[in-house]
């Protein structure tokens, strides 16, 4: 399997760029991870051993180089496990691009659960950005997302296009849309 980092760059590098920048919030930060990224997709790049997961692996290159980041950041006192970094980033979470099976189950949630699960997900609101378009607590708000994040969880698991591990960790879905 041949792979080309080229193309990996030409598809994903402002998609890639626009993910960090919203998680780390500050443009040279993000550069830098961008850079990094790419760093460690071209070394990398033959341990993928199927082509049509390259999207997911590089957006798990991404996640975790962040995550990296936080680590090694000394004056922040961030919990690895606060940040807002979602197991899947297919298409930099263009509500549109998903399944339609998962399309359907976050239809079904309550308005309330709905609108957190899309702002914060899908329009990258960070959740004291969604207290104050809701005008609600931040305490309320964090509960309102993660009681949005469960009902979620539990109902997409039973789509067949979903992959979650035995302890129902989602950890890949199939677009079949194509």
């Amino acid at each position: 399997m041949k792979l080309d980092t080229r193309a990996i760059w030409i598809d994903l590098n402002e998609e890639l760029y626009k993910f960090i920048l919203g998680k780390v919030k500050e443009e040279q930060t993000a550069k830098d991870i961008h850079q990094e990224v790419f760093l460690k997709i071209e070394t990398k790049i033959y341990q993928l051993k199927h082509s049509s997961k390259i999207t997911s692996w590089v957006y798990k290159i991404t996640r975790n180089t962040i995550i990296d980041y936080f680590r090694k950041a000394k004056n922040q006192n961030i919990a690895i496990g606060d940040l807002d970094i979602p197991e899947t980033a297919h298409d930099n979470f263009e509500y549109a691009n998903l399944s339609n099976c998962i399309n359907s189950k976050i239809d079904s949630l309550s308005a309330e659960h709905k609108e957190a699960i899309v702002l914060t997900s899908f329009k990258n609101y960070s959740q004291k950005e969604l207290a104050q378009h809701l005008k609600i607590s931040y305490s309320g708000t964090k509960s309102r997302v993660q009681k949005a994040r469960e009902i979620l969880k539990d109902n997409i698991i039973d789509c067949p296009n979903v992959e979650s591990d035995k302890s129902g960790k989602l950890i890949d879905f199939e677009n079949n849309q194509d």
